[in-house]
């Protein structure tokens, strides 16, 4: 037998499920066959030797339903990109393969996250077509060695880049002073003077610039490796560049030797050392700021602790964290950090959980607290029970999210992907067309070939490449420190378009645990009384409300009494027999059910009510004995966090269950702006898609598994951090701290990553829009300067630089209820 799980389209309530489990059912073979609406997905068991995918894929699709095997998803590492041209090359090579659904590369992070079919293609195809693209690409494992050592490995280059800058930086200088000096009249020794020893002066100058090619050689393999295989990148620019420029001053310096000493003015080996040594020195800033990009990653990773101390045979054994196994009780002391997540078994504390939440206030724990790894124990020793362990841990988990994030593109990046793609070839037309012009008009060939360079060399379209990536990476990354976990790029630009929030009230406004807030008791009957009774009958349901009465009367220390029956009438309340007498709970229904009068109790009840409080009637036979009411408390932040939407222009809509009244009540106490009451969780999604249907951008905050449907209906899903797994799987963001102030700053965040990317392309669309024209000699032709090519090389490494800057800016982020 095995299993398998595939993914279901087209399902849209209950009925569909049930077609389709039964006609995956019917099959022979087949032993079991779910279906789960929430996840759209159909797991099935069957015996390979009767029945196979394909069959089961036809029987869904003969339902009037499509069944997609669910595909894989694996992170590679790729090794040799240098601009986004590169970044398209790889994508193409793998997009293109039989068995890939998505393949997307991202220059900031330098890794390829492919989507893709295992019955298909396997991770050798993979790396194949990616190694006869002309890059090389590694399956990443993800854990703490595997995180040393990138960062090792990007400290290495990083130390590399700076030695070849250096010791570049050592020959370029002196070659800069020996042929371009005496223009400003800066003395040079005899034997060097260009007027009487021209073949000295251009021989001085090959051998100091041959270093520098050596030094840079990398651009040249890289280069014309890519250019051999016709997909031209930033390197086969700056190859073919100093290459030419090389080349003819390498010409020139033989027909110097030969006697035409007039040549000695017209060498181009400054340019060459010049234009290797500022890009150098660019890649070297590139690569620094690109570490800055990635901090948050790197601070998650560095908050576990390495080793735990956990009682194996009744003596503490201190172990490394990845040998701790859920069951283990594991002791940590003050000052300690949590190793796994667990619930607390002995002692009390209170733990800092700002790592995670970024709530600066520790939170106390006692017995059956839960816990969360890398959270830092305060002041008390404890005991606890692993409950998740390894990647299931909260913060693998939150690492996950984050990496996953942003590795991801956001659907702005696009028109920049275009163009990265065309863009190098049009370059390299363009040279060869703005040189032969100019030759063909008149110029010299020295002078064509300093514009041809200068075009090559400024245009690079690493700036494109950059411009959104990084700023997503800051974005998330900064979302990640304040406790908000963007799930993609996508995600980050759709939020700072949201012009709707509706939010769930239970939970998510309100606390989701009702406190008993008001007894009232029948003349001759006693508050304890009413709630002795009630919380007796009440001890054997699993009710919400009924659990907050039974909560109220333990905190009292009354005691409860036994009941000999219990029957729940569904929509009304409970009927309970209690020493022979019968007590009725429950709502007005229950009452009029029973046929008790309500006396002068139904005016308070209406009270009650309009406060947003769930009145609670009590009567014993036939006699009512009073009113317990219970609410859901509203959470201190709500009505700040709303005021706050309200100041940025956004729609607040509340989403309940509850009654008209009720819900009312809670969203005058709020200031939400329209309230849709009585809402069926199955009918959640239909409320959010009208909506949308008004037009707007809705984003919907929800934390139970009904918001589900709802969370992935709304054009961006925010679920509460304390809510279930199932609606944080529907989410596209989560708030950590179970907060709603923190639904304003992922909108505010979300608008300050969008501004920065579009500033990022601003900058790189303008920068070659105008850099090009003038290296082709525009301003030349109308009296203006000449673009050297040296000057070219510095403002190519330029433009890579700002853009990762300007995208490092938004690491001063701070959300405005903060300020």
């Amino acid at each position: 037998m095995v299993q398998k799980t595939m993914k279901i389209e087209g399902m849209s309530c209950a009925s569909c499920a049930q077609t389709v489990e039964k006609a995956a059912a019917k099959l022979a073979g087949v032993k079991e066959a779910n279906v789960n609406l929430m996840t759209e997905k159909l797991t099935v068991q069957f015996d390979e030797a009767k029945t196979n995918m394909e069959d089961i894929k036809s029987a869904v699709d003969a339902s009037g339903y499509k069944a997609v095997e669910e595909g894989q998803t694996k992170t590679f590492v790729i090794e040799g990109m240098s601009c986004a041209s590169c970044a398209q090359t790889v994508e193409k090579a793998t997009a293109n393969l039989n068995g890939v659904a998505n393949s997307t590369v991202n220059l900031a992070t330098e890794k390829m996250t492919v989507q893709y079919d295992p019955s298909i293609l396997s991770v050798n195809d993979i790396t194949g077509a990616v190694s006869a693209s002309g890059y090389s690409a590694h399956e990443e494992v993800s854990n703490a060695d595997s995180i040393d050592e990138d960062r090792e490995k990007k400290e290495a280059h990083m130390k590399e880049m700076w030695r070849r800058f250096w010791l570049s930086a050592v020959f370029t200088v002196p070659l800069l002073y020996i042929s371009m000096g005496h223009m400003i009249g800066a003395p040079l020794p005899s034997f060097l003077d260009p007027m009487h020893h021209a073949g000295v002066f251009a021989l001085v100058q090959l051998i100091l610039t041959i270093p520098v090619m050596v030094l840079g050689k990398k651009f040249f393999t890289t280069g014309f490796k890519a250019l051999v295989k016709r997909h031209p990148n930033m390197d086969s620019l700056v190859a073919l560049g100093t290459s030419a420029a090389f080349i003819y001053s390498l010409v020139a310096t033989v027909s110097i030797w030969q006697g035409n000493d007039s040549l000695a003015m017209d060498l181009y080996y400054e340019s060459a050392a010049v234009i290797l040594t500022l890009i150098t020195l660019g890649k070297y800033f590139e690569a620094r700021s690109k570490g800055k990009t990635s901090e948050a990653i790197k601070k998650l990773m560095g908050l576990a602790p390495k080793t735990a101390k956990v009682l194996r045979d009744g003596k503490e054994t201190e172990i490394s964290v990845e040998a701790v196994q859920v069951g283990d009780i594991v002791v940590v002391r003050p000052g300690e950090k949590m190793p796994v997540d667990g619930v607390v078994t002995e002692g009390t504390t209170s733990v800092d959980e700002a790592m995670l939440t970024g709530e600066s206030i520790p939170v106390e724990k006692s017995v059956g607290s839960q816990v969360i790894g890398a959270s830092i124990n305060k002041n008390g020793t404890i005991q606890y029970k692993a409950t998740k362990v390894g990647k299931d841990t909260a913060l693998a988990q939150v690492i996950k999210l984050v990496e996953d994030a942003q590795g991801s593109k956001a659907p702005i990046a696009k028109l920049a992907d275009i163009i990265s793609g065309y863009f190098v070839p049009i370059v390299m037309v363009l040279a060869v067309l703005a040189g032969a012009a100019w030759f063909i008009g008149g110029q010299s060939g020295v002078f064509a070939l300093s514009i041809a360079i200068s075009v090559l060399v400024i245009a690079c379209p690493c700036a494109l490449g950059l411009a959104t990536p990084t700023a997503i990476m800051v974005g998330t990354g900064k979302g990640a420190e304040h406790g908000v976990l963007i799930k993609s790029g996508a995600a980050l630009e759709t939020t700072h378009k949201v012009q709707t929030v509706v939010l769930d009230k239970t939970g998510t406004i309100t606390e989701g645990k009702p406190k008993v807030t008001d007894i009232l008791s029948a003349t001759g009957i006693s508050d304890e009384e009413l709630l002795t009774i009630s919380a007796s009958a009440e001890k054997g349901s699993e009710h919400p409300l009924g659990e907050a009465i039974v909560r109220a009367a333990e905190e009292k220390g009354l005691h409860l009494r036994k009941t000999n029956s219990f029957n729940a009438v569904p929509g009304h309340g409970i009927v309970v027999q209690i020493d022979g007498d019968v007590y009725a709970l429950g709502n007005k229904k229950m009452m009029e059910h029973q046929q008790i009068s309500l006396d002068d109790f139904s005016g308070k009840s209406d009270e009650l009510a309009g406060e947003g409080k769930t009145p609670m009637y009590v009567a014993k036979n036939d006699d009512l004995m009073g009113i317990i009411a219970v609410a859901d408390t509203v959470k201190e932040t709500s009505g700040q966090a709303i005021s706050k939407l309200h100041r940025m222009g956004i729609e607040v809509v509340m989403i309940t269950g509850d009654n008209r009244r009720t819900a009312e009540a809670i969203a005058k106490q709020v200031g939400v702006d329209r309230v849709l009451s009585e809402v069926l969780p199955e009918d959640k999604a239909k409320e959010i898609k009208k909506l949308q249907e008004e037009g707007k951008k809705v984003a919907m905050v929800g934390d139970g598994i009904n918001d589900a449907p709802a969370l992935a209906q709304a054009d961006i899903g925010i679920a509460i951090g304390s809510g279930t797994d199932v609606a944080i799987e529907s989410a596209d963001i989560v708030l950590m701290r179970s907060d709603l102030i923190d639904v304003p700053t992922a909108i505010e965040l979300s608008k300050a990553t969008i501004k920065n990317i579009k500033e990022n392309l601003f900058w790189a669309f303008a920068y070659n829009t105008l850099g090009i024209p003038v290296a082709m000699g525009l301003l030349y032709l109308f009296g203006g300067p000449l673009l050297n090519p040296m000057i070219a090389g510095a403002a190519m490494s330029f433009s890579s630089v700002s853009v990762l800057l300007n995208a490092l800016r938004l690491k001063r982020f701070t959300p405005s209820a903060n300020q």
